[in-house]
């Protein structure tokens, strides 16, 4: 742990994020020990802060663009708890990892899921307690850990790069098409509520100038909640574009004919 001196714990911290080259948004900071004036030259300390990165963007990116290297990782620990309630009287060929995490029925995909995600989380240094719970046709994994900004992320970017690999893994061993949700303490009901107001205001400015609304690229339920939000509304027509994980929703006018 990084620990920075100065005369003042603010001028500590200065010095830290320098030393670092991060902003102080990009650093989680504790203050071990404040600053003493001492009397008459005796007696006097420098103030002492610890700083470190927080997992800021950078790594959210960077965990989207290796899906594969990180489900390689993941999938010989899954194999192991596979096969090992495997009965196998006769002799047979080991089968590959490929063919062992694949056409599996949905309980034991999300059991594997569940797995994957315990790994993710110890990997970025937020050890979370997965738990599921169904709702509707969501399942929802509910990531209860110590340290929620680590997998949160900056404005939610870390939680929607652990959401897409988590689709792309249900997609990749499951039989049956899944829809999983990944949250984390109360991020998805606030980021709901957000939504809502975020699809309103669109469609009032859309409304108002003619023009279509690019919005910033979301996972697929958070566009299938502004779409289904605006649904009603005879005035606005929404459809996506892009590729995932970047896909992003365009609201823009009806055509009169």
């Amino acid at each position: 742990m990084p620990i920075y001196e100065g005369s003042t714990a603010a001028e500590a911290i200065q010095k830290g994020l320098a030393a670092l080259n991060i902003t102080k948004d990009e650093a989680v900071i504790e203050v071990l020990e404040e600053a003493k004036k001492g009397f008459l030259g005796m007696g006097k300390k420098n103030a002492r802060v610890s700083i470190e990165p927080s997992v800021t963007e950078e790594i959210s990116e960077a965990v989207t663009e290796t899906v594969e290297e990180v489900m390689e990782e993941a999938q010989p620990v899954a194999q192991v708890t596979i096969t090992e309630t495997l009965e196998t009287p006769e002799p047979v060929a080991e089968p590959s990892i490929q063919q062992v995490l694949s056409e599996l029925d949905d309980e034991a995909a999300l059991t594997q899921l569940a797995l994957y995600l315990t790994n993710i989380t110890k990997e970025l240094n937020a050890p979370a307690l997965v738990k599921m719970e169904r709702q509707e046709n969501l399942i929802v994994f509910q990531l209860d850990t110590q340290k929620q900004g680590v997998l949160i992320g900056k404005h939610g970017k870390m939680l929607n790069a652990l959401q897409y690999l988590a689709q792309v893994f249900i997609h990749r061993v499951a039989k049956n098409k899944l829809s999983v949700v990944v949250n984390v303490g109360d991020y998805r009901q606030k980021r709901q509520a957000i939504l809502e107001r975020l699809a309103q205001r669109t469609a009032e400015k859309v409304k108002r100038t003619g023009q279509p609304v690019f919005l910033e690229p979301m996972p697929a339920f958070e566009r299938k909640q502004i779409h289904s939000a605006l649904s009603k509304d005879d005035a606005i027509q929404t459809h996506s574009e892009g590729d995932e994980p970047y896909r992003y929703l365009v609201v823009e006018p009806v055509r009169k004919y």
